[in-house]
């Protein structure tokens, strides 16, 4: 009997070394060897009527949304199960691998931090500079400290302009470095001699960038101006740094190609979004059902840089996968709304404006994340946008397999769909509409690739 026992149990146990042999091959640390089993092991005893061999990808999204939906997970927990259940079904090597969405699963590990742009101006001003002044190890924590309020209405005045949540976080930081390079004086009494030698020590000492000692020197400004009410014109000799001339690193059509081919996934759609329209990045990430109308095949951006709408092109190869991808994503919606929740985070008050909206399926984001994560406003598990940090990573990583010798990211993408514009022989203007630029010298740069060679100029050395 007990030889019996024994042998039924050698088959169980001869597949999980087999397994914790992989993931080691795989690179995962020995201190999470038992973790990965045992969500493993969860996963298989979750679906009890089916041998593992029989799985599909149905049955892993079907779980994985269930995990998505459990509040006592935290990023690195949802991380490790999505990660466990691939290297159980590589292990086995099943042959529809790649027909789960790996990547989008362990992207929807990564929430939204409190401090992140599509959230952080909806948290109060006053919480804002606290949570900063109590940051563990920062050097800058004691000067906020000191200054709390005064921090706290640069905020107010930032955010009542409609200014972008990184030009807040810039203007805050700036300010706080010059209050400590001038001994956490009270800034009141310093002036414009203050100012000017702070931004000489930028470009001198720290040997700063031209964009970086002009964005002081703007924060500053508008500290003095608008908080302080202290008017800053004269600023003595100081000549403010002039920015060098950058062209834009533009891909040629086969190239934009090349790089396709090496995503997958919800990566691929919307890498072919912002290639497709001229979008931004986070233009594309915070993309809401309302904003895409087939039936007029484009796509309204709302509240863009500068909080500015535009209209740009849906192009009609994406239609069908678009309608696919919506379909999926309904049908998530509506599961979320069985279980009880639905809410999606709605900016600018509107939920107050309207209170239904946040359950309906037009404002629900086109790419949402695959699990819930709590909204540091209300508390409230909601569901928000997938983070761009995966999509940046995915661009990046396919131009090295597609073997591109270029700097490569999500904005190059933007780039080359200017360019490639022109090159069509789209109207400039035109071109600044799509791009939402408010100045056509902007957009004046793309046109350094239109007259091919060095402005047109054939190389003496082709002539020998």
């Amino acid at each position: 009997m007990k030889v019996s026992n024994s042998s039924s149990k050698d088959p169980i146990k001869n597949f999980w070394d087999k397994y914790i042999d992989f993931i080691l091959s795989q690179g995962v640390n020995k201190k999470s060897l038992r973790w990965y089993v045992l969500r493993a092991e969860q996963y298989i005893k979750a679906i009890p009527d089916k041998k593992l061999l029989q799985h599909t990808p149905d049955d892993i999204n079907q779980y994985l949304k269930i995990q998505g939906r459990s509040n006592n997970l935290t990023d690195w927990q949802f991380c490790q199960i999505v990660d466990a259940i691939l290297n159980l079904f590589k292990l086995l090597n099943v042959s529809w691998l790649m027909e789960v969405d790996w990547q989008y699963w362990l992207d929807s590990s990564r929430s939204l931090a409190e401090n992140h742009t599509s959230i952080a101006r909806e948290v109060p001003a006053e919480q804002t500079i606290e949570k900063l002044t109590n940051i563990k190890g920062s050097s800058l924590a004691p000067f906020r400290k000191k200054h709390k309020e005064i921090l706290k209405q640069l905020l107010i005045e930032i955010r009542s302009r409609g200014y972008s949540i990184k030009t807040e976080h810039a203007y805050e930081s700036w300010v706080v470095r010059f209050i400590a390079f001038n001994n956490n004086n009270n800034p009141i009494s310093l002036n414009s001699e203050h100012i000017v030698s702070f931004l000489q020590h930028l470009a001198i000492r720290n040997n700063v960038a031209a964009s970086t000692q002009n964005q002081a020197l703007n924060a500053l400004v508008f500290f003095y101006k608008n908080v302080l009410k202290i008017p800053i014109d004269n600023l003595g000799d100081f000549i403010k740094a002039k920015r060098p001339k950058q062209l834009p690193v533009v891909l040629s059509p086969g190239e934009i190609e090349r790089l396709l081919e090496h995503i997958d996934g919800t990566h691929l759609l919307m890498a072919s979004l912002l290639y497709g329209t001229g979008m931004r990045l986070m233009d594309c990430v915070r993309l809401r059902v309302k904003d895409i109308d087939f039936d007029y095949q484009q796509i309204v951006i709302r509240d863009g840089k500068g909080r500015k709408d535009r209209v740009v092109p849906l192009p009609k190869r994406l239609n069908n996968r678009l309608i696919k991808h919506l379909q999926a994503i309904k049908q998530l919606h509506q599961e979320d709304l069985d279980k009880g929740f639905g809410e999606v985070y709605l900016p600018n008050a509107l939920s107050k404006k309207y209170p239904n909206a946040a359950k309906e399926w037009i404002w629900q984001f086109v790419f949402p994340s695959g699990r819930f994560s709590i909204d540091p406003r209300s508390g409230q598990a909601r569901r928000h946008h997938i983070h761009e940090s995966g999509l940046q990573k995915s661009v990046k990583k396919a131009a090295g397999k597609a073997n591109i010798t270029k700097k490569v990211n999500c904005h190059t993408l933007r780039h080359s769909f200017a360019t490639h514009l022109l090159e069509n022989g789209y109207d400039i203007r035109t071109v600044q509409e799509l791009l939402g630029h408010a100045d056509v010298s902007t957009t004046m740069i793309y046109t350094h690739v239109l007259n091919r060679g060095g402005q047109g100029v054939q190389s003496p050395l082709d002539r020998l």
